[in-house]
């Protein structure tokens, strides 16, 4: 976020919001402990408003630092509510995605985020809002196939591992040996599934100028 918002303007949204074990998966209440102490984050994912630019704007980022940015109830909840308060607020959506794909300790209940993200997503489209999802390394499972590709702009940074399956997953599936690059932004990129492929040092840059021709219109 430091390198997205103006200065420390940043206001929380969903702070108390923290994991649960709902299905008593074995291990999962120690493995949350553990990785809340060794990332000091409380979930995989952190949403408030903030600046950028001058711009008021919605802000969600995921980090894999907490079980590989898997995507549970309570990261589902935060793209839902950043997606709901933009709408309500009448603010442009940023959303830098990175993660492994849907918690598995979370089951049935993880894979529901899925679309409830989704239809978060559809009512922010419905109100005319700018939603601009930022693809990082790796964007993979059940968030590259949900809210990660509906951005109305969707950026990636250089060499981001995009997709839903694995390479060595797809291949040992289709029994073929995949391109090289398969499932690399820049690859994306030539293929139409990526707007454009923005270095880290220039995504504010970028980022600003976008709200600012979408505001513009």
């Amino acid at each position: 976020m430091q390198i997205t918002l103006d200065s420390d303007d940043f206001t929380e949204l969903g702070a108390d919001l923290g994991p649960r074990d709902p299905l008593q998966f074995p291990g999962y209440a120690e493995r949350l402990a553990a990785n809340r102490e060794r990332s000091g984050l409380n979930e995989a994912a952190v949403a408030g408003e903030g600046t950028t630019g001058g711009h008021r704007v919605v802000l969600v980022v995921m980090d894999s630092h907490f079980i590989m940015g898997s995507m549970g109830t309570v990261v589902g909840e935060k793209v839902a509510r950043a997606a709901e308060h933009a709408v309500t607020n009448a603010l442009p959506l940023v959303v830098f995605s990175a993660s492994g794909g849907a918690r598995m300790q979370e089951g049935i209940l993880s894979l529901m985020q899925m679309a409830k993200t989704a239809a978060a997503i559809g009512r922010l489209d419905d109100a005319g809002l700018l939603y601009i999802s930022v693809l990082t390394d790796p964007t993979m499972g059940g968030v590259s196939a949900s809210f990660a590709f509906l951005g109305d702009v969707i950026l990636a940074e250089p060499g981001a591992l995009i997709g839903f399956a694995g390479p060595r997953v797809i291949e040992q599936t289709i029994r073929q040996k995949l391109p090289n690059g398969f499932q690399q932004a820049e690859f994306l990129k030539e293929h139409g599934f990526v707007d454009a492929v923005v270095p880290r040092n220039r995504l504010k840059d970028t980022l600003v100028k976008i709200i600012a021709m979408h505001q513009a219109g």
